[in-house]
Order: structure tokens, then C-alpha cells, then sequence
């Protein structure tokens, strides 16, 4: 049964928020980290500012601290964020947005933005979903990253506080639902298998982008028999 408008859109805000929350407290490592690559305060927060996509993130300062060529430092990161342009394949239908909106919401694009939004019912709660959670990422995220670039390692390393596990424990929470339909155990399985099998033979960055990819075909194949039903019978209203 699908839930009430009014309480589809207040778990759409709610799921969006926890994720955030979840997800932004890790950037405190971020900040760490990115201070002891030897970037000051404000390059740091430059980075979760108009970067914005962790995993892209994590893989520049990981490669500058270690002494790495910065082109390479770019490259990885950028090879890392396509994933978040076929994300943005699925979720135009979905936000339809055009102008300055459209700017920001391809900005808050990222791995939970993306899932909190797909696993709404409904369009409108989509659309909820995708900004309470693109926004709750990047408020907190930001936040964060400014507090570890402050106190740098004083806090340690955040894994022994568990931080690291708590962005993925919202993720995978987010899409276990998911899984109950065909569609969802096919791409999940199917995204699993292209990314286990890609991982050692792969640069860094690879295999996730293959794996998307994966999950892109399979909602273009699924979505397929329905865009020819809307082709083959259009609205009856004329001019």
C-alpha cells in the first residue's frame, strides 16, 4: 500500500536527515586527513565545498599525502566521480529541474542522495528525498570537515570510534528495501559481480564506475517496456 502523501514526504525528510547525519560526521576524518596531507584549513574545506563527493575526496588527498603527481591526484578523483553523472541519468527524469536548480542538484548528486530518492514511492517523494538528503549531506559533511581540519588528529582515527562503518550501516539500510522486487536483487547481484570481478585487474575508481554502469543498464532495460507502452498510446487529448 502506498503511504499518505504527508507521510511519504516526512520519511523521505527523515531518512534524508538520518543519512546526513550519518554520513557528515565521517567528514571529520576528511578534515583530519587533508590537514595532515599538508593542505591548510581553507584548501581542505575547498575540497567538501565545491568537490563534494568523499570517495573522490578521500582518493586526491590520499594521493597527495603519500607525495603522489597531482595530475594523477586529479585524475583518480575525477575517475571516481563519473559515477555521479550516471546517477544523474536516472534521477533528471525524477527531479526535472532546469537553470540555476538544475546547477545545484547535479552539485548534490552523490551515492546517497541518489539511493535515499530511489527508494521512495512516488515521484514527489523523490524529489523530498533527494534534496533532504543532497542538502543534510553537505550541511553536516561540511561542518565536519571543518572541525577535523581545526583539531587534526587530536581525535584520533575515527575508525576506532566506528565512523567509518556508519555511512555505509545508512546506505545499506537504504537499499535492503530495495531488494525485495525482482528488478532490485537483479542489480544488486549483477553490480556486486561487475565490481568483484573488476577489482584487482582495474585502476582505483574503476570498478565502481563499471559497477554503476551496471545498474544503469538494468533500470534502462527494465524501464524499456513501459516507454514503448506510453509511445504506442498517447493521451487522448488533442488540440
Amino acid at each position: 500500500m502506498t503511504p499518505p502523501a504527508d507521510a511519504a514526504h516526512a520519511d523521505a525528510r527523515r531518512q534524508g536527515l538520518s543519512v546526513g547525519v550519518a554520513t557528515g560526521v565521517y567528514g571529520v576524518s576528511f578534515g583530519a586527513l587533508g590537514v595532515a596531507a599538508g593542505l591548510d584549513v581553507w584548501q581542505t574545506m575547498a575540497l567538501s565545498l565545491l568537490l563534494f563527493t568523499g570517495g573522490s575526496q578521500f582518493a586526491f588527498i590520499g594521493i597527495i599525502g603519500s607525495g603522489g603527481n597531482p595530475v594523477t591526484a586529479v585524475a583518480t578523483s575525477t575517475l571516481l566521480g563519473i559515477r555521479n553523472g550516471l546517477y544523474g541519468l536516472q534521477l533528471a527524469r525524477v527531479l526535472r529541474l532546469r537553470g540555476w536548480r538544475r546547477a545545484a542538484a547535479a552539485h548534490l548528486t552523490i551515492d546517497e542522495s541518489t539511493a535515499v530518492a530511489l527508494a521512495q514511492e512516488g515521484t514527489p517523494a523523490q524529489r523530498t528525498g533527494f534534496w533532504a538528503a543532497g542538502l543534510g549531506v553537505f550541511t553536516f559533511w561540511n561542518l565536519a570537515t571543518l572541525v577535523g581540519a581545526l583539531v587534526g588528529n587530536a581525535i584520533g582515527d575515527p575508525r576506532t570510534w566506528g565512523l567509518d562503518a556508519a555511512a555505509a550501516a545508512a546506505f545499506i539500510g537504504l537499499i535492503w528495501p530495495r531488494l525485495r522486487d525482482r528488478t532490485g536483487r537483479v542489480t544488486a547481484a549483477l553490480a556486486a559481480a561487475v565490481a568483484l570481478i573488476s577489482f584487482v585487474p582495474t585502476p582505483a575508481g574503476v570498478p565502481v564506475l563499471l559497477a554503476a554502469t551496471a545498474a544503469v543498464v538494468v533500470g534502462l532495460v527494465e524501464a524499456a517496456p513501459s516507454r514503448a507502452r506510453d509511445i504506442e498510446q498517447p493521451d487522448g487529448d488533442l488540440l
